[in-house]
């Protein structure tokens, strides 16, 4: 279709830019980081540049009119980029500006007039920070999932930022999110010292570039330097600060030196009280298992808004008892492994309620036959069942792994147990090791974390039978709670204490083991980590990890540390005890507990565009053999 004219202003803070010029792109599918396409033709009013790509030029006031010359089709996610012009202390190649305009299928954009500026430019560095590699090379893979990825990149930067007014928001659209307004325009107000001085050697612009790097190379306009603070939020952290000043151009503004320049999205409602699970489906949408409520959450992976209602799923009647743990099948339905519940008198034990696992539709109702007991799912004794985690095969099949020392196996169609003795479910030797973390690697093994005697099981996909048990010491096990499996099917697990036969040790894990095979790991002590429960790989190999004091931790495939030393940090966060990578580069967390008085948390992170897309859910990954690739 012919594209829908519009109109637009480019400003430096709050002045206009005269001459600058404004290019139309499409946010590319020609793989990450590839080159934007550039939509606009010949028409009366746009100019050709040496790299035969138009754009029109700002009028005295900052003004300009983008008419039908160009087409709206696929990819048909477009941005405004602007660079050059003179916003007062004379011309500035270094100021580059952009501005989401989202999708032009409509064909209409949400706005037919744009306010491009360093508010805009954040909203759009951070939100496809995923895909870009500066700011006229972002692009995506060409399938359906990375299409739906980059939909959800859209609507986070309306969750940001007011296209037409350039105005950073303190609330999402939806209502139930909140926004970090001041962080927001602090960094704008650092790329503002830029664009509004007198060139790319100005002390303020030689400050930004040279603090706002990829690698060794030097951003050459502020628009590039935005989307690599985005790629690196806890570096330079005092540098970049120090270019606000007191008569920044947008405000509010932080009053103090933050610990990191995450951008983190605070959203509650649809239920979430306590959650303690978490886990992305392939439409890119949250779900949280609450343990307050005995519910299940799901919010919107653009817009945050709640799809849950106000209650939460349920599943039925009750079917969700003391949910713990949350994963989604290939054919998007979401499985949820219940606790036992049960009172203590003496030596007596109630069963309250039985350990099972509930299983729901896309749409969050309950499937025929759930909640399954079978399979030793619950053995309804003294020290119950209580299923800890789950994972699914290359076949859908899911895997539970109990914390009485079995794992069950139930078939993903029909919920039939396939585990063996039936009653009981694969048995684990030693028994009694208190199994937690269960994952499923692309060779077709299952892993199994041993969380009280620090050891990892190998069981095979095909029958069950255990394959073998790490050896005594490896990678410094100690209580692991939780497994993830890179794209080399290496294994990571967060230490949730640390030895206590150790003098030094206050029982608090401050530590990450990667096992590169039954006999052989290595231990990383990355700041910030305490009691980690946890972890998450994202689609370059970064390892992510839910730090129980309030942070979440960032690791290379090397086991280098990239967060600051304290971790990357939010005022949402209390106790954080998950965390889930999205198509979108988004790093998503449970909060269990609320920061102030570490009552129930009743609010899910999101921490936008820190980390590279990853194929969601997991399910997925197992099956195609994509696990830790990009969508």
């Amino acid at each position: 279709m012919p594209g829908t004219a519009f109109k637009g202003m480019v400003h430096g803070g709050q002045n206009p830019i005269q001459g600058a010029h404004v290019y139309l792109y499409a946010i590319n599918n020609v793989g990450y980081g590839g080159t934007s396409l550039s939509l606009l033709t010949s028409a009366s009013n746009t100019t050709k540049d040496v790299n035969n790509n138009y754009y029109v030029t700002t009028d005295a006031n900052g003004n300009f009119t983008i008419t039908g010359d160009y087409t709206c089709g696929s990819p048909s996610h477009y941005y405004v980029y602007a660079i050059g012009g003179n916003s007062g202390s004379g011309a500035n190649s270094a100021a580059g500006l952009m501005a989401s305009l989202g999708s032009c299928s409509v064909p209409n954009f949400s706005s037919l007039f744009v306010d491009v500026n360093e508010v805009s430019t954040i909203a759009t560095a951070y939100a496809f920070a995923g895909y870009a590699a500066d700011a006229t090379h972002i692009s995506s893979s060409n399938n359906a999932q990375a299409g739906k990825a980059v939909n959800n990149a859209s609507f986070t930067v309306a969750n940001l930022e007011t296209l037409s007014t350039g105005v950073a928001l303190a609330t999402t659209p939806a209502g139930n999110g909140t926004v970090p307004q001041s962080e927001i325009n602090t960094l704008a107000n650092i790329l503002a010292a830029c664009v509004n001085s007198s060139g790319p050697t100005s002390a303020t612009c030689t400050t930004l570039l040279g603090n706002a790097k990829n690698g060794s190379l030097t951003p050459t306009d502020t628009a590039t330097a935005a989307i690599n603070i985005a790629h690196n939020p806890g570096a330079n952290i005092a540098n970049l600060y120090g270019l606000q000043t007191g008569s920044a151009p947008f405000e509010p503004m932080l009053s103090a030196q933050p610990n990191d320049f995450t951008i983190a999205l605070s959203f509650t409602g649809g239920g979430i009280d306590g959650p303690v699970g978490l886990a992305i489906d392939g439409s890119g949408n949250v779900w949280l298992a609450n343990s307050t409520n005995a519910t299940v959450s799901e919010l919107n992976g653009g817009t945050g808004a709640d799809i849950s209602p106000a209650g939460g799923y349920t599943g039925g009647s009750g079917d969700i008892t003391a949910p713990f743990a949350i994963a989604i099948d290939p054919s998007g339905n979401a499985w949820v492994a219940n606790s036992e519940v049960a009172t203590f008198n003496g030596v007596t034990v109630t069963v309250v309620s039985p350990s099972s696992v509930s299983e729901l539709t896309s749409s969050g109702a309950g499937v025929t036959g759930s909640p399954f007991t079978d399979g030793g799912l619950d053995l309804s004794n003294s020290n119950g069942t209580s299923p800890r985690d789950i994972a699914f095969d290359a076949n859908g099949n899911a895997w539970i792994a109990n914390i009485n020392g079995t794992l069950t196996e139930l078939n993903g169609s029909t919920g039939a147990v396939l585990s063996s003795p039936a009653a009981t479910g694969f048995p684990i030797s030693p028994s009694g090791q208190n199994p937690s973390g269960v994952a499923v690697d692309s060779a077709g093994h299952v892993w199994v974390g041993g969380f009280l005697q620090n050891y990892v099981y190998e069981m095979d996909v095909s029958n069950g039978s255990q394959v073998g048990t790490s050896t005594a010491g490896v990678g410094s096990l100690y209580e692991p709670f939780s497994i993830a499996i890179d794209a080399s099917n290496n294994l990571w697990l967060p230490n949730y204490s640390c030895d206590f036969n150790n003098p030094s040790c206050d029982l608090a894990g401050t530590t990450v083991s990667e096992l590169t095979s039954l006999t052989a790991g290595n231990l990383y002590s990355p700041g910030g980590l305490s009691d980690p429960s946890g972890i998450a790989i994202d689609g370059g190999g970064n390892v992510w990890v839910a730090s129980g004091i309030g942070d979440v931790v960032e690791m290379n495939n090397s086991g280098a540390t990239v967060s600051p030393s304290a971790g990357y940090t939010s005022s949402a966060l209390g106790s954080v005890y998950d965390v889930a990578v999205d198509g979108s580069g988004n790093v998503w967390v449970a909060n269990l507990l609320e920061p102030v008085t570490f009552a129930s948390g009743t609010n899910a992170v999101e921490f936008v565009g820190a980390a590279v897309p990853v194929v969601t859910p997991l399910s997925v990954a197992v099956k195609n053999s994509t696990i830790g690739a990009k969508p």
